[in-house]
């Protein structure tokens, strides 16, 4: 790797022992990569994924804490994935006693090493760091230097910022000196799709559905994605960006795609177009019976898998302050047509802080809260890490949570008919 003046008298030690340490990193990192240089950070904000306090990774707090004492902080303010606890989820008692007494011991102390390191602010806790009400939106062309899959993806292919899938501590690391390896979804070649993936569905399809069906066919590859924008239309509006969150989600955790173009409404399919495909790429159709044959294919591993869900997760990553008000009138509906008050599980929706704080200055806030729904701000997937969880049936539309936990994955739509008392197909 080829370093600048500057970068070459950091790694010499320059500036001190640990920041010497943190740039060997980089490069280290960048020469497995076969990087040729080290590229400027341009966003104003970085975004790390380690957020949770769990007492087993204490090497993480010792490396926090050498930076704090060698007063390297981040050149960035940062937000950092939503935390794992929230005493308003549902919990019993020897629940709790596992989180709060064995699992996630350390985390006001790590929240304190956060504040101390720059994070943004003492709500700067989601994974969909990228909404408006949060404040960490980068610009197209923006290089950064962020970690959690499902904000990667997003940034890559909604926003046209260009990142790759970095892992935690890397993440941070890159914010400290200014400076990521010049490789994969940070260069145009890299950007290149070698896939071409048809959509031919009679119906718009399921945005978690569709993205696991991509991610687990393409893996890490770069998807071009024609006849989407049939059902989304060619504007990046609240209702499209909110589909490509979750649709982004499920390739980067069913799969490991850190970009995908869509013809007709990302950004740099509207600006490149075929151009962007690589000479070469691969055909994957997918049609109504492929859809089905890959949620059909989801192994529920519940003990009983004929048990009654008794808890029911919904946004995962966090839901938008549009897809919170879309919720709440759909459950209303269907609770009114099935002759219910109230949600027949325990449910709970989950969104960034600011989100919840600016859902709670409308109308449909005390609507939602009447159907016995619960907000938070938790990662659900910090939740169901607590080995209790495998013991309950938990059911969610999230293809990511379905991957790494034992939870099973329903539609939107199956969710729906089962909270409010209904009956599925």
């Amino acid at each position: 790797m080829i370093l600048t003046k500057e970068q070459q008298a950091i790694l010499d030690g320059a500036q001190g022992e640990t920041l010497a340490k943190v740039m060997k990193t980089l490069v280290m990192y960048g020469d497995a990569f076969e990087a040729e240089k080290l590229v400027p950070i341009t966003s104003k904000h970085n975004h790390l994924v380690t957020s949770f306090g769990l007492k087993v990774m204490s090497p993480v707090y010792d490396l926090m804490q050498k930076l704090l004492d060698a007063d390297v902080c981040s050149e960035q303010t940062f937000s950092v994935d939503p935390r794992p606890l929230d005493k308003n989820v549902p919990a019993n008692a020897l629940q709790n006693l596992v989180f709060n007494k064995f699992m996630y011991t350390k985390q006001d102390f790590y929240e304190d090493q956060l504040k101390r390191l720059g994070l943004m602010d003492q709500n700067a806790f989601t994974c969909t760091c990228y909404m408006d009400e949060v404040g960490n939106k980068p610009k197209k062309g923006d290089v950064l230097s962020w970690a959690e899959s499902s904000a990667v993806v997003y940034a890559n292919s909604v926003l046209g910022a260009r990142c790759n899938r970095n892992s935690g501590i890397i993440d941070i690391m890159g914010s400290i000196v200014g400076y990521v390896p010049y490789f994969g979804l940070l260069t145009d070649e890299g950007r290149k799709a070698t896939w071409v993936v048809k959509i031919q569905t009679t119906k718009k399809p399921e945005a978690q559905l569709l993205g696991s069906a991509i991610g687990m066919k393409v893996m890490e590859d770069v998807p071009y994605v024609v006849g989407l924008d049939t059902w989304l239309g060619n504007e990046l509006n609240d209702a499209a960006c909110a589909y490509l969150k979750d649709f982004g989600a499920a390739t980067a955790s069913n799969g490991a795609v850190g970009l995908y173009h869509i013809e007709g409404l990302t950004p740099e399919a509207v600006e490149l177009g075929e151009s962007l495909i690589a000479e070469g790429a691969k055909e994957y159709v997918i049609d109504d019976e492929e859809l089905q044959r890959v949620k059909d294919s989801y192994p529920v591993i519940w003990k009983n898998p004929d048990a009654a869900p008794k808890l029911c997760f919904v946004g995962c990553p966090h839901l938008s302050l549009e897809q919170l008000k879309t919720w709440t009138v759909n459950v209303e509906n269907e609770l009114k047509k099935n002759g219910k008050k109230k949600v027949t599980v325990k449910t709970v929706f989950t969104a960034a802080p600011a989100v919840l704080q600016a859902f709670e200055k409308t109308e449909y806030a005390a609507r939602l809260k009447a159907t016995g729904v619960i907000t938070s701000y938790i990662c659900p997937l910090m939740y169901m890490n607590n080995p209790l969880c495998k013991k309950m049936p938990v059911i969610t539309s999230s293809n990511k949570l379905r991957t790494y936990t034992s939870a099973r994955y329903d539609t939107d739509e199956e969710i729906l008919k089962t909270i409010t008392g209904g009956k599925n197909k």
